[in-house]
């Protein structure tokens, strides 16, 4: 999915306040509501329940002149953020911006604004957005409507309204904790990821959010999604901050049976690292969102499988009962780690999804496609359950999402990093980066290291201590052979127990 250079620019543009203020002189028009009706939250899972149960409706598009526009066109129409809801209400601690219609996003939402048990809907305005004289002569018709939300508090500083959470195009939706920037993406649900015939991408199609009461901190959005094999109910809570929680309750209804569901995507984007470095020509020493999947097993073992960006589509499936959580995390946290001085990889966050409850059977499902630039999203990472979902059925499942620095959820050493390349004279070197920590011992040799290899030859591995971390650093040599791929699998025991996280490895040729 091509978004990275687009998404960041518009959210660069579109996001500071100080940037809208400057290019308007006076304030045209703020977001108008429209009559209210009834709200509770038992009314989405109504409407997705009925949506369920009648055949799919593909939704109402807006002129194809809007979805023709160009990509600098969609860059010259941005919200005005003098115009958004709450924007006089000092005591309201929430700001609520829009996205204009048009190009990536052809489909309209509708977006309502809940207070006292009422659900005001947002009327569409063109003119609570900023346009320069670029911006083409457009249409204005009835199939018109905002294609996203963006939500804003004070974060820092009293007075400055900061972003932390973005909803727009399909079922995607991005957050930040304090400090950080965006990064990679959630989904509401997958549906047929990497199948040969094709993936299926379900929309959140309106939304209600809550008015939060003064002095609160939770934002509370309900959501409807739908999609030619199914409907659904979400409420999320988002609790802003570093990190960032969002609590999410989802009911699905299949309108047929589902066999490849992906509950708590994540999408996030990986070219290269010390692993593949010698693949680039590039000034920065790595370029990523997220350098990890982590699990955290049902049987409590911690698993850190680094990312990879392979010549061909490859899918990993960790077979699992009751997860306790997982996520794609960014660890590299330093400058020197990317060195750049305008994407700032080092400050995008991690997401941790920790089930509210047993998930059953079914695996952590990774999939990684190739890409040879940065601009696309080349890494999903989700829980497939191991049964089908039965059409005509209700699914309810929660889970929370945490966006934000932290990346340890798990037991044992954390591996800071992983360097593969050739060794001096034949074969390949794996070298691992564990952090220091009170249990290592002064004697490394007293550490149990356990390396397997699924083929190929493999040397027992030394293990030395890294001045610059301070903790364990394991390094082999393997020999492929004839071996296409290999599955490596690698931890530091002590004393019988763990002392790492498992370490894991797809080594292609």
């Amino acid at each position: 999915m091509l978004r990275r250079e687009f998404l960041s620019s518009i959210i660069t543009l579109m996001a500071s306040p100080a940037i809208a203020q400057d290019l308007t002189s006076a304030k045209k028009s703020a977001l108008q509501l429209g009559e209210p009706s009834g709200f509770d939250p038992e009314l989405v899972r109504n409407l997705a329940r009925l949506r369920a149960s009648k055949a799919y409706q593909p939704r109402v598009a807006i002129p194809e002149v809007w979805q023709n526009i160009s990509y600098d066109d969609y860059r010259s129409v941005w919200f005005n953020t003098q115009n958004a809801l709450w924007e006089d209400e000092a005591e309201t601690p929430l700001r609520l911006d829009v996205f204009a219609p048009g190009l990536y996003f052809p489909h309209p939402i509708d977006l309502n604004v809940v207070e006292n048990g009422q659900a005001y809907p947002l009327k569409f305005d063109l003119d609570v957005f900023d346009k320069t004289d670029k911006f083409p002569d457009l249409p204005i018709d009835d199939t018109l409507g905002y294609s996203g939300l963006r939500l804003r508090a004070e974060l820092e500083k009293p007075g400055i309204y900061q972003e932390f959470a973005v909803f727009q195009g399909a079922s995607y939706f991005r957050a930040i904790g304090t400090d950080n920037i965006y990064g990679l993406s959630a989904r509401g649900l997958a549906v047929d990821i990497a199948e040969p015939t094709g993936e299926e991408f379900p929309d959140f199609v309106a939304f209600w959010l809550e008015k939060p009461q003064p002095g609160t901190t939770n934002q509370v959005l309900h959501a409807l999604l739908d999609s030619p094999s199914c409907s659904g109910a979400y409420r999320f809570v988002i609790q802003h901050g570093q990190p960032l929680k969002m609590d999410i309750e989802a009911t699905i209804y299949p309108r047929e049976e589902m066999n490849h569901v992906g509950i708590a995507p994540l999408t996030s984007m990986f070219q290269f690292d010390e692993t593949n470095r010698d693949r680039f020509s590039d000034f920065r020493p790595a370029v990523h969102d997220s350098d990890g999947l982590l699990i955290r097993n049902g049987g409590g073992e911690t698993l850190w499988r680094p990312l990879a960006n392979p010549r061909d589509l490859q899918i990993s499936a960790f077979l699992d009962n009751d997860p306790k959580g997982f996520g794609l995390m960014q660890r590299a946290r330093r400058f020197g780690d990317f060195a750049d001085l305008q994407a700032h990889y080092h400050r995008r966050p991690s997401v941790w999804v920790e089930p509210g409850e047993g998930w059953g059977r079914g695996a952590v499902t990774l999939v990684e496609i190739p890409t040879e630039r940065e601009i696309y999203d080349n890494i999903v990472a989700y829980w497939r359950p191991s049964e089908p979902l039965a059409a005509g059925g209700e699914h309810q499942l929660t889970y929370s999402l945490t966006w934000g620095d932290d990346d340890n959820y798990g037991d044992g050493l954390r591996v800071l990093n992983t360097r593969i390349g050739k060794a001096f004279e034949d074969g390949i070197i794996i070298a691992i980066d564990f952090e220091n920590g009170p249990n290592v011992p002064t004697d490394l040799d007293l550490i149990d290291k356990q390396i397997r290899a699924s083929n190929g030859e493999v040397s027992k591995g030394i293990l030395q201590r890294n001045p610059e971390t301070g903790g364990p650093r394991l390094a082999f040599k393997f020999h492929p052979g004839d071996a296409g791929l290999i599955e490596f699998r690698a931890e530091l025991r002590l004393g019988g127990k763990p002392l790492s996280e498992t370490w894991l490895y797809r080594w292609t040729a």
